[in-house]
């Protein structure tokens, strides 16, 4: 089991990407673009690929298990990123499903494909791993509430993807009065936020206002203080590392 491993949700434009910006030691990270090689939104530094370009642009869902394997013969490799998982099965629906002579047995690979993913290359990994994804709201109709979750198709439906993950956490932009209650140091609001009235943070705990969003982690792993921090990853990952030891 990969104690290191975090889900980031969000919608679009909400800051998933950009929390990636600090990470440490930027050409340990190995990162994967999904989203047909769209750039980061910061100049990054992260592992070159076979292009001599920053990260490498994924064409086919199996380039992603092929990298968790190379991964673990290079000791200066400390984090993955997939970036986004919702792009990553998007592609696999394209490349293997609507191509297939045999839907059916092509929607089962399809959910075959991620629990392979998460079940023997991600809980197996040595390395710190993040993927991203964009979350929708839907109506739940047996509960009759509006869900916000990462969208999947066939079988994933049914368990869906967050529950696969023990830390979910969301991307959001949030006014500055919103985060008053939540001052930690974790929360660091600069003079430009300040200007602005507004600042992207992460949210780790559930609020009475977003019962029924998908944010989850271990029990003890953030105070309600920190139920809102700045969305910076590493800090994310440090503060896994200080809880798991």
């Amino acid at each position: 089991m990969n104690d290191h491993l975090i889900l980031v949700g969000g919608k679009s434009a909400a800051g998933k990407s950009a929390s990636l910006m600090n990470l440490r030691d930027p050409e340990g990270v190995m990162y994967l673009n999904c989203e047909s090689g769209k750039k980061l939104p910061f100049a990054s530094k992260f592992m070159k690929g076979p292009d001599g370009k920053s990260g490498f642009t994924i064409t086919d869902p199996a380039q992603v298990e092929e990298a968790f394997e190379v991964a673990e013969t290079m000791p200066h490799v400390h984090t993955i990123v997939v970036d986004s998982l919702t792009y990553l099965l998007d592609m696999y629906e394209s490349v293997y499903v609507l191509t297939a002579t045999d839907g059916r047995k092509a929607w089962q690979d399809y959910q075959q494909f991620f629990k392979r993913l998460m079940q023997k290359w991600v809980a197996e990994s040595s390395k710190n791993v993040i993927f991203t994804a964009h979350t929708v709201d839907q109506m739940n109709e047996s509960e009759m509430v509006i869900e916000t979750k990462v969208p999947c198709k066939g079988a994933l439906k049914n368990n869906g993807i967050e529950s696969y993950f023990s830390c979910v956490i969301a991307a959001k932009k949030m006014s500055l009065k919103a985060l008053e209650d939540y001052q930690n140091d974790l929360l660091v609001i600069t003079p430009e936020e300040e200007a602005l009235g507004y600042k992207y943070v992460f949210q780790t705990k559930l609020t009475k206002d977003t019962v029924n969003e998908r944010i989850r982690g271990p029990m003890g792993l953030w105070s309600t203080k920190e139920t809102f921090i700045d969305n910076d990853i590493q800090k994310v990952i440090d503060h896994l590392h200080d809880y798991y030891g």
